[in-house]
């Protein structure tokens, strides 16, 4: 048991929505002191780092509310109640992008924001694309433009805050640190 152990209290269920569910719970803190946290439950997601066999990162742009505007992102989704990672991943990249990956590696997750939040985000290589003669249909509230960028492009986008959300950025640094570890 960690010696920096919360221990729960209370907890009270203030929201559930599509995406995430809000918690407020009580906690006794390590030196007895009471205190409370507002958690942020959220089910988990990936993120896939799509590489053309030109390596080329295949993206997407879409608008993002909480942000206030579109921004390029690797194609991500939400995981499903009870769904692997991997099965995710593939699904999202062929919803997302209309290509189909021939290997598909685990890179690394992550948590997003632990102070606050239990989101997870797993991390996929995808390569061997090959296009699908049809894309299968994405949500109904997504709306996508795909793009293709060299890692070159993708450093410019992120100076510019196209790219701007921690999934993408990470991906382009792992494609960096391959290239430096090839040369």
């Amino acid at each position: 048991m960690s010696k920096f152990l919360e221990k729960t209290i209370h907890t009270e269920s203030i929201y559930k929505g599509k995406v995430i569910n809000v918690d407020v719970e009580d906690v006794e803190l390590p030196d007895g002191q009471v205190s409370k946290r507002e958690l942020v439950r959220h089910p988990g997601a990936v993120g896939i780092l799509a590489l053309t066999d030109e390596s080329r990162i295949v993206m997407v742009e879409q608008y993002r509310k909480a942000l206030g505007k579109s921004i390029i992102e690797i194609p991500a989704g939400k995981l499903e109640e009870g769904e692997k990672p991997e099965i995710t991943a593939s699904r999202e990249l062929e919803e997302e992008t209309g290509y189909r990956a021939n290997q598909l590696n685990y890179l690394v997750s992550y948590y997003t924001s632990p102070g606050f939040a239990d989101e997870i985000i797993y991390l996929y290589q995808a390569t061997g694309l090959q296009p699908l003669e049809e894309r299968p249909d994405m949500d109904e509230d997504e709306f996508v433009d795909l793009i293709e960028v060299t890692v070159e492009e993708a450093l410019d986008l992120i100076k510019q805050e196209r790219i701007h959300d921690a999934k993408t950025i990470q991906a382009i640094y792992h494609v960096m640190v391959e290239r430096i570890k090839g040369e």
